[in-house]
């Protein structure tokens, strides 16, 4: 009896579940997997793990290398077409000619105008057979970020980071005691879980008042018994804190933790925060009609810095704002199974009047962690 050679399909999703292994560590870089397959056998993997380290194409043929299979005539399965640009790092699509392979398999086009297509021109140009959107859809969910900030690129508006906002709350809607106690809502697996998606944002917002109040430390805090071998190489995402009187202080413990943390505000410092612990930078950003930091002035310049993907953690009033400014691309909401009652603080400030004001989301995900309910939605269009 013969085995049944597998598919496109099947070699792709291997790729992708590759490149997943980058979840946390490529920004601002696509996460990217690549495997390599001759005579129905896999010869060699790999995927990006780190900007200025080896692409995943470039791993996958170094594997085959070290494996001492020969990558002639071999079917190239990359979640991303291959660069075409001299960056940090040679073009990958002059090491898959080089390695002479005769077929390459990509998801998708890299919206990146850099690339754009001239990878697989230059393949192409080699004589090397290119066959394109193989799970695109899948492959799209790897790098939202990176995928909306390059193809805002060149466009009458500016880029801007793919925004998450996420929110802990009650049954019945609510984030905190009318005192502000908070600690807490949810149970442990969705913390846990919390840990992840900071782990895998470029930048994390929060406003001063979270701060002032709940003195969080807005880092990654995953520990060896959450997590595979792949995760120990995290790396902190900026924080950033909006802050547009200067009203948080340096004993924060915020800033007694490793990392860079950014004060965004409108006007300028009497006096600059200094820790000892991290990097603290100032970003004087646009100042809206209430004299607050313009939300979409402070996006397009984290998008300049790089950044891909953003979480917003934070209180009510400017969680609201994000989602009136229409700047939320993805809603999660972890559910507790508990009542705060009336007086507790919701979770959006948004004193709507009338139904005509409501606004709908849409159901991407819905599951239990530990005992808890994790949402996700993205705007109903």
């Amino acid at each position: 009896m013969t085995t049944k050679p597998h598919s496109d399909l099947h070699y792709m999703a291997l790729a992708i579940q590759l490149a997943k292994q980058g979840l946390y560590t490529t920004s601002p870089n696509p996460r990217v997997g690549c495997v390599l397959v001759k005579n129905d056998e896999i010869i060699g993997q790999g995927f990006h793990i780190k900007a200025g380290e080896g692409h995943a194409e470039v791993n996958a043929i170094a594997d085959a290398n070290e494996r001492g299979n020969l990558t002639k005539n071999a079917t190239a399965y990359v979640t991303l077409e291959p660069c075409s640009h001299f960056g940090r790092t040679p073009p990958c699509a002059q090491g898959l000619i080089d390695a002479q392979v005769s077929r390459v398999v990509s998801a998708m086009t890299d919206p990146n105008p850099e690339v754009a297509g001239n990878g697989f021109a230059m393949l192409r140009a080699a004589g090397i057979e290119v066959v394109d959107n193989c799970l695109a859809g899948e492959s799209a969910k790897l790098n939202p970020g990176f995928i909306k900030r390059m193809s805002m690129a060149g466009t009458e508006h500016k880029p801007v980071p793919y925004v998450r906002l996420k929110m802990a709350t009650s049954l019945d809607g609510r984030t905190a005691m009318q005192s502000g106690e908070s600690q807490w809502i949810t149970g442990p697996e969705a913390r846990a879980e919390v840990q992840k998606i900071r782990a895998q944002s470029c930048a994390i917002i929060c406003g001063a008042d979270s701060v002032l109040i709940d003195d969080p430390s807005m880092n990654v805090r995953i520990s060896a018994d959450c997590t595979d071998g792949s995760l120990q190489q995290i790396r902190q995402p900026l924080r950033v804190i909006i802050d547009s009187q200067h009203r948080v202080k340096s004993k924060a413990k915020i800033f007694t933790l490793t990392g860079k943390v950014m004060i965004a505000s409108p006007v300028e410092p009497e006096h600059r925060i200094i820790s000892e612990f991290c990097e603290v930078s100032y970003l004087q950003s646009a100042a809206s009609q209430s004299h607050q930091v313009d939300l979409t002035t402070l996006l397009e310049q984290l998008a300049s810095q790089g950044i891909n993907e953003v979480l917003v953690e934070s209180g009510a009033k400017l969680a609201a704002a994000f989602i009136q400014q229409d700047l939320v691309d993805e809603l999660v909401m972890f559910t507790a199974p508990t009542l705060l009652g009336s007086d507790a603080r919701p979770a959006f400030n948004l004193p709507f009047a009338k139904m005509e004001q409501q606004i709908r989301w849409s159901w991407q995900d819905v599951r239990m962690v530990g005992n808890d309910l994790k949402l996700v939605l993205t705007r109903k269009i």
